[in-house]
């Protein structure tokens, strides 16, 4: 942890004056428990304004839907408490799966209108009569927090995320360039690893949480927020084709076919990287230069004719890509919106693309069912006075972590800052709030605690615990227009809530906490079953798109790898090559049509078999697969001279490396053409 800076003390202050204001509101229009308008600014507000800002309207309208459905439930399930628990408990659950389904500020709207049912429905059922008049009075409540940390977030010293993203961005192409021309200059140095190619793309991933505050920026930055979606898929579109780049040019040194011209234009290519030229006259004459390297495939080329036109091919690609991420990365440093056509246009269609994980969705919703039906019965068993506080808060617990591996952890973690805020709101209930007489002096007894954890929430480490003392404080202290000070009450309902995630902790630790290791293994299963539905002629019909969809997965699971012990990390230099895979399988499955029909016949069986050992748990591919593919090329080589044949091969090019690495050069069923060109 750093030491608090300015801008720290900077976000401490706006966000005190925020929660002041909407208490000060919440006073003056005689709302009946102004501490949730104060608490709601600590929830909501985040450092960069259009964080705040991305999040609040979502906000609002999963609020109002949490108040609507209470209306609905409580008045006429009162009676029958076993199923008011469990329409609570199940509506929760719902809205918990259709929000982590969704990795945008919208799914906000799910997770609020469920636990907010929760947090409005559990303290009424004791007076149901005025279920409408608290639901209400909740809601305006909220609301009332939520544009209160948004006005002062816009208005004050607003913190833009574009000087974040730029930095990043300088410091992800300035890796990305650095493998890139360790791969030209053919030098197999420590930064050529998987582990860097596996943090490229995490940290391409991790974009989008600085993506999303962009086009709520409001400083003339969100102008490029096209700009940075489209940049953000040309980043993980870099990773399989830099890859593949890298593999072809091992491939042709290991053989000794690597042209002496190639080895020009892969050293001109180093330089041009190095050198962070944006001209586009170079990139042309570097393509250029890499058409006249073609080779003629007539029929039956040789193996190193084939990986030689897949690489001139895969650098032409990279040079179209590499344009298009200098001139997105321009527009998102100058906050202006993309007016020129882009080269690479594939990446564009497919920005929206992202992961659903609905298994593990599927699984928190039961996990924060079970916990609400646990805690529930807790509470009616005993009778518990104040006790409502314990689904209410296990249900706050559950959804908040619910997108991480484990979440037991951060739910007793948020347990123990509710300790914390309730040993400063028993001090600050019962030994300086009684002195506070006027609004005045309550502000100045507020600011001491309130401004400490708005400086610990500036900082990510901290920012967990500051943020749930503050919140858990808040609503324990329980503010309203006159002091009324109970301690029974106040300790019935902070054991309440600490007891709700405890149990929270407990139940999740049963039925939903799995490993890193875990999900890593359970993501790439998902990519394989991806490309068996692929092989059998199902979901994307285009290469880049499932790309797009596998690139995001292993983007989820480069950062679980940490987890994952040294020896037991081998499958993960399968990832890319995976991906690889993915696009030249359904490429090879669109361009099939157009051969002729053995080439046809020998692609449709090859598309069977892998099929077959994608749909299966084996890691490593049998023999069998490898005499296949070169069956496949065996018949795919007699139509090289037509545009879809030698789509077709570089497809299979592409399988046969990815899928056998070591394996020998492939060998053309009859003696090949000799090829001048790739005399070295």
């Amino acid at each position: 942890m750093t030491l608090p800076g300015w801008r720290n003390w900077a976000f401490s202050l706006k966000t005190f004056a925020a929660a002041m204001l909407a208490l000060f509101l919440a006073f003056w229009i005689d709302l009946p428990n102004p501490y949730w308008a104060l608490g709601t600014v600590y929830i909501t507000s985040q450092v960069l304004a259009g964080a705040t800002r991305s999040k609040a309207l979502y906000r609002v309208l999963g609020t109002l839907l949490g108040a609507v459905v209470t209306v609905a439930l409580v008045p006429n399930l009162v009676n029958a408490p076993e199923l008011l628990t469990l329409a609570i408990a199940l509506w929760v659950a719902t809205c918990l799966y259709f929000s982590l389904l969704d990795r945008t500020p919208r799914s906000y709207l799910m997770m609020l209108g469920g636990y907010t049912a929760a947090l409005i429905g559990f303290p009424a059922v004791g007076d149901p009569g005025t279920m409408f008049d608290t639901a209400v009075a909740r809601a305006e409540e909220i609301t009332l927090g939520i544009l209160c940390a948004s006005l002062v977030n816009t208005v004050v010293l607003p913190q833009s995320v574009a000087p974040v993203i730029t930095a990043r961005l300088d410091l992800w192409l300035r890796d990305a360039r650095g493998w890139v021309i360790d791969v030209l200059g053919r030098g197999r140095t420590a930064r050529d690893t998987q582990a860097t190619r596996l943090k490229l793309a995490s940290d391409a991933v991790a974009f989008d949480a600085l993506a999303t505050p962009l086009r709520y920026d409001m400083t003339g930055a969100e102008r490029s927020a096209e700009a940075m979606a489209t940049l953000r898929q040309h980043m993980l579109m870099f990773l399989p084709i830099a890859s593949a780049v890298s593999d072809r040019i091992e491939t042709l040194e290991r053989a000794g076919a690597l042209p002496q011209r190639l080895r020009i234009l892969l050293d001109d290519m180093a330089a041009w990287l190095a050198s962070g030229s944006t001209e586009q006259a170079e990139a042309d004459r570097l393509k250029a230069a890499a058409h006249a390297l073609e080779p003629g495939l007539g029929e039956r080329p040789s193996w190193d004719a084939l990986v030689l036109a897949s690489l001139l091919a895969r650098l032409r690609d990279f040079i179209d890509l590499r344009q298009d991420a200098r001139i997105l990365q321009r527009h998102i440093a100058d906050g202006t919106p993309v007016t020129e056509d882009l080269t690479f246009r594939y990446t564009a269609a497919a920005r929206t693309i992202r992961h659903r994980d609905h298994g593990m969705a599927l699984l928190s919703a039961v996990g924060v069912f079970l916990t609400i039906l646990v805690t529930c019965a807790i509470w009616i068993a005993t009778g518990w006075p104040h006790g409502s506080a314990a689904p209410m808060m296990a249900a706050v617990g559950c959804s908040f972590f619910a997108a991480q591996d484990d979440p037991a952890p951060f739910i007793v973690s948020f347990a123990n800052s509710a300790i914390l805020g309730a040993l400063g709101a028993g001090a600050y209930s019962f030994a300086v709030l009684p002195l506070a007489t006027t609004f005045e002096m309550l502000v100045l007894a507020l600011a001491p605690a309130l401004l400490t954890c708005g400086v610990f929430m500036a900082q990510p480490k901290t920012a967990p615990l500051a943020m749930g003392a503050a919140v858990n404080g808040s609503a324990m202290i329980a503010l309203q227009g006159s002091y009324t000070g109970d301690f029974a009450a106040f300790a019935n309902a902070s054991v309440a809530v600490i007891v709700g995630m405890w149990v929270a902790a407990i139940v999740t630790r049963l039925v939903r906490s799995v490993g890193a290791g875990w999900s890593a293994r359970r993501l790439r299963a998902i990519n394989r079953r991806s490309l068996a539905r692929a092989a059998e002629r199902q979901g994307a019909q285009n290469g880049l798109e499932l790309a797009a969809l596998m690139l995001d997965r292993v983007g989820l699971i480069a950062p679980r790898l940490a987890a994952l012990p040294s020896d037991d990390a081998e499958w993960t230099a399968d990832l890319l090559a995976e991906v690889r895979v993915g696009i030249n399988i359904v490429e090879l499955r669109r361009d099939r049509r157009q051969l002729s029909k053995p080439a046809r016949e020998a692609v449709e069986t090859l598309l069977a078999a892998l099929s077959r050992h994608f749909g299966a748990e084996a890691e490593k591919p049998a023999l069998k697969l490898l005499d296949t593919i070169d069956g496949a090329l065996d018949a795919v080589s007699l139509d090289a001279r037509q545009a879809p044949g030698r789509a077709a091969l570089m497809g299979l090019v592409g399988i046969r490396r990815g899928l056998f690495p070591e394996a020998p050069p492939y060998r053309p069923a009859l003696p090949s053409t000799t090829h001048p060109e790739l005399a070295a």
